[in-house]
């Protein structure tokens, strides 16, 4: 059910219902915020208002202030009364049903309480509205009323305080919290406040995703708007499917289901509050970048070198000085400045107003698109900021010369005062606070203005009921059915079978044991085998009673893992790495959600360390990658084409020639069709 969230969010009228301390909060914020509209207090003995079908007209929205159980009979007589929506502040619902039990049944209730009626909640701490003073909040907060501002999620009621007390100058016109999310998630949270004229950007704190398809709808809501959305996920630290059998479940941790839902989707992800933050000022100030090209000053050989060596890592670009700015910088700044990008512009023209400018003009004449002061403000209980104006001042002047953005960047955030903020914001000029911080951000805010999004709705995960692993043999036929190259391979049982098999097959020639896992390190795995003698004897020294005899394929330029996990919070994971004896030795992966579109996978592969292989390393032939691509591509058909039966897949290694992509090496568990 889609419910309109309107009066909810941005309401005229507020019944406060309760007669906790927390209720006085609530009261006490809207005053504090300057609503304008109606605010009732309901209680019998204490508000103004003795119950809630005394109220002299529906509400827009009420925060329901009670115990649990009376929680669900004022939902009750709320929805029935048409209220426009309600917080349900009250905890002991689905989320702590471990602990006091009756939780699950206690919330089924709730929702049948509130029927169409939208709740946010329960378990939650509520929202607060800066733009129209609303502040259905239980407890302090530090925030002021705004025109327009950035919406902030968060399903932790402590952090979205915390967040209110921010001293970086960010404008916000949403914090809200999620509770346990019975009724209304994150996702719709988002596409409500995205509507919003007034909101300029949306930052999520995520525990867990939820609802894909309504994510799925968040992005496509955000990109209609033209706001963009950056997200700080929760859990990174806990490896997911620690005890599955491939490399590919341990490469896939749970960060990385989230991470390839959220580049799926165009949002841009951080890893900190403060990054965040930082993150969430640029967009509100710059929107998103046109380019990561960056051009840096700073009067500091010092901060140009942080400012060189932050970067490193991060997908942004100095693009070098051009004839035209060098001209213009040496005009400004006089023969004894190297000039460079990132720039030390030296002390000569310290607080010289008219040099800082012509400086700041000229850095931003060339091909950078984003230009970025370094420049820490002094205390101004201690020490006189007047020397510093000089930096706003050619900042503005060097925007308003070249209509490229401008960021000012403190490398202390205490050295980025709040009223300086301010003051920047005001202008159109970034002011972020800690260089590392300050980097995240922009590179975030680039990553945005690329603007890929992967418009195909992604496969939702459904998990077999009871896999088993498939022999290899077996296991390749199936997935050459739907365009994978395999070696020429023979099945067999015994040593007169492997010598009939081996002598069809040819020479050199590959030797495996069937029904196990991990062949190699079972000793299961013999190559190079030259003669039928050779095979017959090797296969007797291995644990198996089955065993595939392949074609061995050489000229390999490099070996890559295809392997497909299920992550049941975001969908069919698809990993891409580097393979063969590679895999546990080099960090290099990366990862997308199926169905990929061959661009993404192209893009993906060369985003690997590895790709240098697969591009011709200092002469060497490369491979042939538009065959890498289909191999990746035939997984993935696969896949798709039994959900519901595929556990896991893994291609390791797959062979790389300049002419061919072959996958040796197979590993698949799944149901069989019959469901068996």
């Amino acid at each position: 059910m889609t419910r309109d969230l309107f009066r909810l969010l941005r309401p005229r009228s507020i019944a406060v219902i309760g007669g906790g301390s927390v209720c006085g909060f609530v009261m006490e914020n809207c005053k504090k915020l300057e609503f304008s509209g109606t605010v009732w207090h309901v209680h019998p003995t204490r508000g103004a208002v003795a119950s809630v079908n005394e109220l002299p007209e529906p509400p827009d929205v009420a925060f329901v202030g009670v115990n649990r159980v009376a929680t669900v009979e004022i939902l009750r007589e709320l929805s029935a009364m048409g209220a426009g929506g309600a917080v349900a502040y009250a905890s002991g619902f689905s989320e702590a049903e471990a602990e006091i039990g009756g939780g699950i049944v206690l919330q089924e209730q709730l929702l049948d309480a509130a029927g169409p009626m939208p709740v946010i909640g329960p378990n939650c701490y509520g929202f607060l509205n800066y733009v129209d003073g609303a502040g259905l909040w239980p407890d302090q907060q530090g925030g002021t009323p705004v025109k327009k501002g950035v919406a902030i999620i968060t399903q932790s009621s402590n952090i979205a305080i915390n967040l209110t007390m921010q001293r970086r100058g960010l404008p916000i016109a949403y914090i809200l919290t999620a509770g346990n999310q019975a009724q209304i998630g994150i996702a719709e949270l988002g596409q409500a406040v995205l509507q919003d004229d007034r909101v300029t950007a949306l930052g999520l704190h995520i525990e867990g995703i939820g609802d894909l398809r309504a994510f799925e709808v968040l992005a496509d809501t955000a990109r209609a708007a033209g706001k963009p959305i950056i997200a700080l996920k929760a859990g990174k630290s806990v490896q997911a499917q620690v005890a599955t059998i491939s490399h590919t479940a341990s490469l896939a941790g749970s960060s990385a289901g989230s991470g390839a839902l959220f580049t799926r989707l165009a949002i841009a992800e951080v890893s900190t509050l403060p990054q965040l933050l930082e993150t969430l000022k640029l967009l509100h100030i710059t929107g998103p970048l046109p380019s990561k090209r960056i051009a840096s000053l700073s009067c500091s050989g010092g901060e140009a070198s942080l400012m060189a060596d932050a970067a490193v890592g991060r997908d942004l670009e100095f693009p070098d000085l051009t004839e035209t700015q060098t001209r213009a910088l040496r005009s400004a700044l006089g023969p004894k400045v190297a000039l460079a990008n990132p720039l030390d512009y030296h002390t000569y023209i310290w607080a010289n107003g008219p040099a800082m400018s012509a400086a700041y003009t000229a850095m931003m004449t060339g091909e950078a698109d984003t230009g970025v002061v370094v420049a820490d403000f002094p205390r101004a209980d201690r020490c006189s900021p007047d020397d510093w104006e000089p930096v706003i001042s050619g900042a503005r002047q060097a925007a308003q010369d070249t209509g490229k953005r401008m960021a000012i960047v403190a490398t202390l955030p205490e050295s980025m005062p709040e009223e300086t903020a301010m003051r920047l914001t005001d202008m159109g000029i970034a002011p972020l606070a800690g260089l590392d911080d300050a980097l995240v951000a922009l590179e975030a805010a680039a990553f945005l203005g690329r603007g890929t999004v992967n418009e195909i709705a992604l496969a939702l995960p459904a998990e077999p009921g009871s896999p088993r692993l498939i022999p290899e043999g077996a296991a390749k036929a199936l997935l050459a059915e739907h365009g994978l190259d395999i070696p020429v391979n023979r099945c067999a049982v015994g040593s007169e079978g492997v010598e009939i098999a081996a002598n069809e097959i040819g020479f050199p020639l590959v030797l495996k044991g069937e029904g196990i896992a991990h062949k190699t390190e079972a000793g299961a795995v013999v190559l190079n085998n030259k003669s039928a003698t050779e095979a017959v004897d090797n296969a007797k020294f291995m644990d198996a009673e089955s065993f595939l005899i392949e074609e061995m394929i050489t000229g390999g330029v490099a070996e890559l893992l295809i392997g497909v996990t299920i992550d049941t919070a975001h969908g069919y994971l698809l990993t891409l790495a580097a393979g063969g004896t590679l895999t546990e030795l080099m960090d290099d992966q990366t990862h997308l959600l199926l169905p990929a579109r061959p661009a993404a996978i192209r893009e993906g592969l060369q985003s690997l360390r590895i790709s240098a292989l697969l591009n011709g390393y200092r002469g060497a032939p490369a491979a042939d990658l538009d065959r890498v691509v289909e191999a990746v591509m035939s997984v993935q058909k696969f896949v798709l084409a039994h959900v519901g039966k595929v556990a896991e897949v893994e291609v390791n290694p797959l062979i790389c020639t300049p002419t061919r992509a072959v996958a040796v090496d197979v590993l698949l568990r799944m149901e069989d069709e019959d469901g068996r």
